[in-house]
C-alpha cells in the first residue's frame, strides 16, 4: 500500500510532467515565449484546480487541458467536464 507522502510525491511528478507539457501547447499555438507560456498557465484558474489532486483533472490530457485554458483566457470561466 503507498503511503500518503509516496502518493503525494507521485502526484507532484505527474503535475509537473502535465504543467510542463501544457506550458509547451500554449507556447507553440499561441506563439508567446516559454516564460510567458508558463506564467500565463501558473497563474490560471485551470492550473489552481490542476494542482489539487481531488479534482482530477490531471486524468485529462494536454489537448483537453489546452482546451480548457484557452476557454478560460477567452471567457473568463472553465467548464469543467463532469466526469473530472
Amino acid at each position: 500500500m503507498i503511503d500518503a507522502s509516496r502518493k503525494k510525491e507521485q502526484f507532484q511528478v505527474i503535475l509537473q510532467i502535465t504543467a510542463t507539457n501544457l506550458a509547451e501547447k500554449i507556447q507553440k499555438t499561441t506563439g508567446v515565449d516559454k516564460k510567458e507560456a508558463i506564467k500565463s498557465l501558473y497563474s490560471s484558474k485551470l492550473y489552481r484546480t490542476l494542482e489539487n489532486e481531488e479534482t482530477k483533472l490531471w486524468h485529462l490530457s494536454v489537448p483537453a487541458l489546452f482546451d480548457l485554458y484557452i476557454e478560460e483566457k477567452e471567457t473568463g470561466s472553465i467548464t469543467f467536464p463532469e466526469e473530472v
